[in-house]
Protein backbone atom coordinates (compact mmCIF):
# COMPACT_ATOMS: atom_id res chain seq x y z
CA UNK A 1 0.00 0.00 0.00
CA UNK A 2 1.68 3.17 -0.61
CA UNK A 3 1.63 6.14 1.27
CA UNK A 4 -1.12 8.25 0.25
CA UNK A 5 -3.67 5.20 0.05
CA UNK A 6 -2.62 4.09 3.71
CA UNK A 7 -2.94 7.64 4.68
CA UNK A 8 -7.18 8.02 2.52
CA UNK A 9 -7.46 4.77 4.52
CA UNK A 10 -6.46 6.07 8.24
CA UNK A 11 -8.70 9.30 7.07
CA UNK A 12 -11.78 7.01 6.41
CA UNK A 13 -11.16 5.59 9.81
CA UNK A 14 -11.32 8.31 11.59
CA UNK A 15 -14.09 9.51 9.81
CA UNK A 16 -16.13 6.50 10.47
CA UNK A 17 -14.88 6.98 13.87
CA UNK A 18 -16.55 10.61 14.50
CA UNK A 19 -19.37 10.10 12.08
CA UNK A 20 -21.16 6.97 13.07
CA UNK A 21 -19.42 4.99 16.03
CA UNK A 22 -19.01 8.59 18.11
CA UNK A 23 -22.83 9.45 17.30
CA UNK A 24 -24.68 11.01 20.72
CA UNK A 25 -28.19 11.82 19.80
CA UNK A 26 -27.69 15.44 21.81
CA UNK A 27 -25.07 16.23 19.35
CA UNK A 28 -26.97 14.76 16.62
CA UNK A 29 -28.96 18.18 17.32
CA UNK A 30 -26.20 20.17 18.46
CA UNK A 31 -23.59 19.77 15.49
CA UNK A 32 -25.81 20.91 12.56
CA UNK A 33 -26.83 23.79 14.29
CA UNK A 34 -23.26 24.78 15.43
CA UNK A 35 -21.69 24.58 11.27
CA UNK A 36 -24.71 26.92 10.73
CA UNK A 37 -23.44 30.61 9.49
CA UNK A 38 -26.49 32.11 10.81
CA UNK A 39 -25.53 30.45 14.33
CA UNK A 40 -22.72 33.35 14.66
CA UNK A 41 -24.37 35.68 13.43
CA UNK A 42 -24.19 37.50 16.86
CA UNK A 43 -20.13 36.78 16.88
CA UNK A 44 -20.19 38.84 13.77
CA UNK A 45 -21.74 41.30 14.85
CA UNK A 46 -19.45 41.71 18.25
CA UNK A 47 -15.91 41.51 16.26
CA UNK A 48 -17.46 44.79 14.46
CA UNK A 49 -18.77 46.67 17.76
CA UNK A 50 -15.21 45.33 18.91
CA UNK A 51 -13.40 46.66 16.01
CA UNK A 52 -15.02 50.48 16.43
CA UNK A 53 -13.90 50.61 19.97
CA UNK A 54 -10.47 49.98 18.87
CA UNK A 55 -10.54 53.76 16.95
CA UNK A 56 -10.87 54.78 13.52
CA UNK A 57 -7.46 54.12 12.42
CA UNK A 58 -7.64 50.30 13.11
CA UNK A 59 -11.15 49.77 12.83
CA UNK A 60 -11.20 50.27 8.58
CA UNK A 61 -8.35 47.87 8.31
CA UNK A 62 -9.41 45.50 10.49
CA UNK A 63 -12.66 45.35 8.81
CA UNK A 64 -11.53 45.51 5.13
CA UNK A 65 -9.17 42.82 5.54
CA UNK A 66 -11.81 40.51 7.15
CA UNK A 67 -13.37 40.73 4.53
CA UNK A 68 -10.20 40.17 2.10
CA UNK A 69 -9.54 37.16 4.28
CA UNK A 70 -12.68 35.63 4.21
CA UNK A 71 -13.02 36.30 0.06
CA UNK A 72 -9.45 34.76 -0.40
CA UNK A 73 -10.29 31.46 1.70
CA UNK A 74 -13.69 30.75 0.01
CA UNK A 75 -12.41 31.33 -3.27
CA UNK A 76 -8.96 29.32 -3.33
CA UNK A 77 -10.78 26.45 -1.77
CA UNK A 78 -13.66 26.53 -3.99
CA UNK A 79 -12.77 27.68 -7.16
CA UNK A 80 -8.95 26.04 -7.12
CA UNK A 81 -8.26 23.43 -4.78
CA UNK A 82 -11.07 21.11 -4.59
CA UNK A 83 -11.64 20.71 -8.50
CA UNK A 84 -7.47 20.23 -8.68
CA UNK A 85 -7.64 17.74 -5.77
CA UNK A 86 -11.39 16.24 -6.95
CA UNK A 87 -11.67 14.27 -3.86
CA UNK A 88 -15.24 12.93 -3.48
CA UNK A 89 -17.16 13.66 -0.36
CA UNK A 90 -17.58 11.22 1.74
CA UNK A 91 -21.52 11.35 1.24
CA UNK A 92 -20.26 10.70 -2.72
CA UNK A 93 -18.07 7.29 -1.83
CA UNK A 94 -19.71 4.26 -2.42
CA UNK A 95 -17.95 3.05 0.18
CA UNK A 96 -19.19 4.40 3.00
CA UNK A 97 -22.53 4.93 2.13
CA UNK A 98 -23.57 2.38 5.05
CA UNK A 99 -21.43 4.20 7.72
CA UNK A 100 -23.60 7.78 6.98
CA UNK A 101 -26.77 9.29 8.98
CA UNK A 102 -28.16 11.75 6.62
CA UNK A 103 -27.73 14.88 9.36
CA UNK A 104 -27.57 17.53 6.84
CA UNK A 105 -27.85 17.28 2.99
CA UNK A 106 -24.58 16.48 0.91
CA UNK A 107 -23.65 19.68 -0.91
CA UNK A 108 -21.48 20.07 -3.78
CA UNK A 109 -19.52 16.86 -5.22
CA UNK A 110 -15.83 17.67 -3.85
CA UNK A 111 -14.59 18.19 -0.39
CA UNK A 112 -10.88 18.53 -0.40
CA UNK A 113 -10.14 21.05 1.20
CA UNK A 114 -13.50 22.27 3.70
CA UNK A 115 -14.30 25.49 3.01
CA UNK A 116 -15.55 25.71 6.16
CA UNK A 117 -12.24 25.13 7.90
CA UNK A 118 -10.48 27.34 5.53
CA UNK A 119 -13.10 30.47 6.01
CA UNK A 120 -12.98 29.44 10.03
CA UNK A 121 -9.68 29.50 10.25
CA UNK A 122 -8.84 32.08 8.10
CA UNK A 123 -10.86 34.27 10.32
CA UNK A 124 -9.79 33.00 13.70
CA UNK A 125 -6.09 33.55 12.66
CA UNK A 126 -6.57 36.79 11.52
CA UNK A 127 -8.83 38.20 14.40
CA UNK A 128 -6.30 36.62 17.10
CA UNK A 129 -3.08 38.13 15.26
CA UNK A 130 -4.82 41.17 14.64
CA UNK A 131 -6.28 41.80 18.07
CA UNK A 132 -2.82 40.74 19.77
CA UNK A 133 -1.53 43.74 17.74
CA UNK A 134 -4.18 46.32 18.61
CA UNK A 135 -4.11 45.95 22.33
CA UNK A 136 -1.93 42.89 23.34
CA UNK A 137 -5.12 40.88 24.18
CA UNK A 138 -4.64 36.92 23.41
CA UNK A 139 -8.08 35.64 22.55
CA UNK A 140 -7.15 31.99 22.54
CA UNK A 141 -10.99 30.81 22.47
CA UNK A 142 -11.06 31.76 18.67
CA UNK A 143 -9.32 29.10 17.82
CA UNK A 144 -11.15 26.53 19.99
CA UNK A 145 -14.51 28.49 17.98
CA UNK A 146 -13.27 27.63 14.71
CA UNK A 147 -11.87 23.84 15.98
CA UNK A 148 -15.70 23.15 16.90
CA UNK A 149 -16.87 24.11 13.30
CA UNK A 150 -14.73 22.08 12.00
CA UNK A 151 -15.61 19.36 14.03
CA UNK A 152 -18.89 19.54 13.44
CA UNK A 153 -18.18 19.36 9.59
CA UNK A 154 -16.73 15.71 10.10
CA UNK A 155 -19.56 14.63 12.66
CA UNK A 156 -22.26 15.26 10.46
CA UNK A 157 -20.86 13.95 7.48
CA UNK A 158 -19.53 16.42 4.96
CA UNK A 159 -15.72 16.51 5.44
CA UNK A 160 -12.84 13.92 6.26
CA UNK A 161 -10.48 15.11 9.01
CA UNK A 162 -7.82 15.66 6.35
CA UNK A 163 -10.39 17.85 4.11
CA UNK A 164 -10.28 20.06 7.82
CA UNK A 165 -6.73 19.61 8.28
CA UNK A 166 -6.03 21.01 4.68
CA UNK A 167 -8.54 24.21 4.93
CA UNK A 168 -6.99 24.52 8.25
CA UNK A 169 -3.75 25.14 7.07
CA UNK A 170 -4.80 27.57 3.89
CA UNK A 171 -6.97 29.48 6.03
CA UNK A 172 -4.59 30.25 9.03
CA UNK A 173 -1.47 30.80 5.54
CA UNK A 174 -3.88 33.61 4.23
CA UNK A 175 -4.36 35.55 7.78
CA UNK A 176 -0.80 35.51 8.17
CA UNK A 177 -0.35 37.42 4.80
CA UNK A 178 -3.51 39.57 5.85
CA UNK A 179 -2.22 40.13 8.85
CA UNK A 180 0.71 41.35 7.90
CA UNK A 181 -0.94 43.87 5.50
CA UNK A 182 -3.33 44.65 8.72
CA UNK A 183 0.17 45.68 10.28
CA UNK A 184 1.34 47.50 7.35
CA UNK A 185 -1.38 49.47 6.91
CA UNK A 186 -2.10 50.51 10.53
CA UNK A 187 1.41 51.77 11.22
CA UNK A 188 0.73 53.69 8.06
CA UNK A 189 -2.31 55.32 9.51
CA UNK A 190 -0.36 55.89 12.84
CA UNK A 191 2.29 57.69 11.49
CA UNK A 192 0.58 59.42 9.19
CA UNK A 193 0.18 62.95 9.55
CA UNK A 194 -3.27 64.83 9.98
CA UNK A 195 -4.73 65.98 6.40
CA UNK A 196 -4.48 69.29 7.70
CA UNK A 197 -1.03 69.20 8.78
CA UNK A 198 -0.10 67.62 5.35
CA UNK A 199 -1.72 71.04 3.74
CA UNK A 200 0.48 73.08 5.72
CA UNK A 201 3.56 71.39 5.05
CA UNK A 202 2.59 71.26 1.30
CA UNK A 203 2.20 75.08 1.27
CA UNK A 204 5.06 75.28 2.81
CA UNK A 205 7.55 73.72 0.34
CA UNK A 206 5.73 75.83 -2.23
CA UNK A 207 7.14 79.24 -0.35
Amino acid sequence: MSLLNWLDHLDKILFVLIQHDSDNAILDKIMPVLREPLTWIPLYAFMLYYSFRQGRNKTWPFIVLTLLTFAITDTVTAQLLKPMFGRLRPCHDPELQSYLRGLVDCGGLYSMPSNHAANHFGLAAFWYFSIREMNGKKWHWLWLWAAAICYAQIYVGKHYPFDILAGAITGCLTALGTFRLFVYWEHRQRTRPPFFTRTALKDEALL
